[in-house]
């Protein structure tokens, strides 16, 4: 299923994405983006003996962290740019269809025709809503296709600009503006766990957090059954994973990208990976004590938080939780699983 690729790390690029960046980005989509609210719960800081901090994107526009480096990276064209395209299984792909429709710009979405069905309808109905011509979803099959292949092919064909999910500065730069927000409410950090998927809001938030108080530990947390960013970090070459079977389905992503894999091993201190039931359990949690709908992805930080245990008693810790949008059947089936 996975196979190391013999691609090392390029540093040159580190300087790609900086703190002033971020705060540049912060400026360019608060117009725009929400401030999210950060949550406290005795829960939590009683079972872990840690302060926890909790940055609820999944109250952010379309549900996701991904809205802030959409609308940053769009912001960001060239004005007579023909449109742009995108390729994600949800969260990217809501966040870009709601950035383009309200800068009036024509998108075109690349979705895998197993996206969860609830993100699928949202975007439809952000292009719609907006009105640009030309704006649509394009379904393929991720067994037979290659995402980034069938999406390099079309933007050529029709002048379209890439937004990639994760790997590019100015999307990096725009989810580095979640770490901004949250330690400029809570103040200093002893650790930030961060959910992992190609690594674009982990490297992001992990320069913020650094460059503000550089003590702050950055722990990334993906799923062990997608962990080629775990592999990538402990061995310091590029690793890959293909359509791995996680219930996140958001951190289904093939590898760490050209920017992200050096940001990552420059400013992130450790990965941990957490198994699809600790992810189930982090997801019941939430609900049952914090009344937070989160999607399992989103979830991976709070995973990571509940599986170490004491490993961070008394610390201050944040937490990110990344996204909400799950499909109701799936959360439901999931929030009342019984316990044995």
């Amino acid at each position: 299923m996975t196979a190391p690729v013999p691609i090392e790390p390029d540093f040159d690029l580190v300087g790609a994405v900086t703190l002033d960046d971020i705060v540049s980005a912060s400026e360019t989509i608060r117009p725009h983006a929400m401030v999210t609210p950060v949550v406290t719960s005795r829960t939590l800081d009683e079972r872990t003996g840690a302060s926890v901090f909790l940055k609820c994107e999944s109250f952010q526009r379309v549900g996701a962290f991904k809205f802030r480096g959409a609308c940053n990276a769009i912001s960001r064209l060239d004005p007579n740019t023909a449109g742009v395209l995108a390729y994600s299984s949800g969260n990217h792909a809501q966040g870009v269809a709601l950035a383009s429709a309200l800068l009036g710009v024509r998108a075109v979405i690349v979705m895998p025709e197993n996206a969860p069905a609830v993100k699928l309808e949202a975007t439809r109905r952000y292009l719609e809503r907006g009105g640009v011509p030309g704006s649509e979803v394009v379904i393929y099959d991720p067994q037979t296709t290659v995402r980034e292949e069938l999406g390099a092919e079309l933007a050529e064909r029709e002048g379209l600009t890439i937004v990639p999910p994760y790997d590019h500065p100015d999307v990096i730069a725009g989810q580095g503006t979640v770490a901004l927000e949250l330690l400029d409410e809570v103040g200093p950090l002893d650790t930030l766990l961060v959910c992992c998927g190609g690594g674009g809001v982990l490297s992001g938030c992990a320069i913020a957090a650094k460059a503000l108080h550089t003590a702050c530990r950055v722990i990334g947390v993906e799923p062990a059954l997608a962990d080629d960013a775990t592999r990538s970090f402990r061995t310091r070459t590029l690793h890959t994973v293909r359509n791995p079977p996680t219930i996140a389905d958001g951190a289904r992503t093939p590898s760490l990208g050209r920017y992200t894999f050096p940001l990552v091993l420059t400013h992130v201190d450790d990965i941990l990976t957490v198994t699809e039931d600790q992810i189930r359990g982090a997801m019941r949690l939430a609900f049952e004590r914090l009344k937070l709908v989160v999607e399992p992805a989103g979830a991976l930080a709070l995973a990571g938080l509940l599986c170490a245990g004491e490993a961070f008693k008394g610390q201050r810790v944040g937490v990110i939780i990344t996204g909400g949008n799950v499909d109701p059947a799936e959360f439901s089936s999931i929030v009342t699983f019984e316990r044995g």
